[in-house]
């Protein structure tokens, strides 16, 4: 059954964020050969609806509005509820971001629809589409499929490969203009305890720390290692809790949850609840002195050793074959 699916594709500082081409391949699959509607709000954000299209979306509306230049559950909704009168899709993606966490339940609920969250994998699996989403902090899995109504769901960042960018799709951009009303909250100021650099939860490699990094200074050989791979920095929430770092760093049941490629573990012991929030990442090395810590359990590659050790020499061996090649 062919559908149209649209595609929320989320900004910051008017650029699209990786999980937005993500979402568009998750449509794709849902489509099932009918047509995936790209969606951007914001403000001069025409150009990133033309990259929607290269990552595969068939056309895009972009909604342009000073009320909607800073994200807010009113404005948002008001903007995706006007989309949706008007285009009627069979099927809505978005990010499982904290933006779309907050506004999708808030859209399924005006639309009396049911809400697949969460998902790492789409497919269709026997005539029906079918999502795959982590269930008690990641020890287990389910699946589920729609059977009536909209197809409604968000998708984990970094679990699905987007398409392949082609900078000759062609597409059509189009305006729609609503008329944002009635917000209960107003975006005076943002301000960001964030790291430069890398997202964290969009991030391939991460080097996170725990409480063994011992200090704000022990995460210095981190974040050589971080940057040596292109990656970001995390932490455990041991670590934010010693004010060795901000909470904007935490990963884990009570922070972010990460899939990267490669998660490089540093000075932590493995709680389950920092395990609840990385250990379905690709690939996992853990580094600490004790032989006996639950980190190693989940672990592909363990390193028992000083991580002040063990950092810098990880780092010039990285340098040095980054150098040959």
């Amino acid at each position: 059954m062919s559908r149209k699916v649209i595609v929320l594709g989320e900004t910051r500082d008017s650029s699209l964020r990786n999980v937005s081409f993500e979402a568009v391949a998750a449509a794709k699959t849902v489509a099932e050969g009918g047509e995936v509607v790209g969606v951007v709000f914001g403000e001069a954000v025409a150009e990133a609806g033309k990259e929607l299209i290269h990552y595969g979306a068939d056309r895009v509306i972009v909604v342009e509005n000073e009320q909607l230049k800073q994200y807010s559950s009113d404005g948002y909704t008001q903007a995706l509820m006007a989309v949706i009168d008007q285009e009627n899709p069979e099927g809505i993606i978005l990010g499982h971001t904290s933006l779309g966490k907050d506004l999708a339940p808030r859209v399924a609920g005006k639309l009396g629809s049911g809400l697949i969250s969460d998902a790492i994998a789409v497919e269709e699996a026997g005539g029906n589409i079918v999502f795959t989403r982590p269930i008690y902090s990641g020890k287990a899995f389910e699946k589920r499929i729609v059977t009536e109504g909209i197809v409604f769901a968000t998708i984990r960042p970094n679990n699905i490969d987007p398409l392949e960018h082609d900078a000759s799709r062609s597409g059509d951009v189009q305006s729609l203009s609503v008329d944002i009303k009635d917000l209960r909250t107003v975006i005076k100021e943002v301000l960001r305890k964030a790291t430069e650099g890398v997202d964290l939860s969009e991030a391939k490699v991460i080097v996170a720390g725990g409480r063994g990094v011992k200090s704000a200074e022990g995460f210095e050989p981190l974040k050589e290692l971080a940057d040596v791979l292109g990656g970001a920095v995390g932490a455990s929430r041991g670590a934010c809790d010693a004010d060795y770092c901000d909470y904007a760093l935490q990963i884990g049941q009570t922070g972010k949850v990460v899939t990267p490629d490669l998660y490089i573990a540093c000075g932590i012991s493995g709680a389950i609840q920092h395990l609840a929030g990385m250990s379905n990442s690709k690939v996992i090395v853990a580094i600490n002195k004790d032989p006996e810590a639950n980190i190693f359990k989940v672990a592909d590659y363990g390193i028992v050793g000083d991580l002040f050790e063990v950092v810098p020499l990880l780092t010039e061996e990285i340098k040095a074959l980054l150098v040959k090649s």
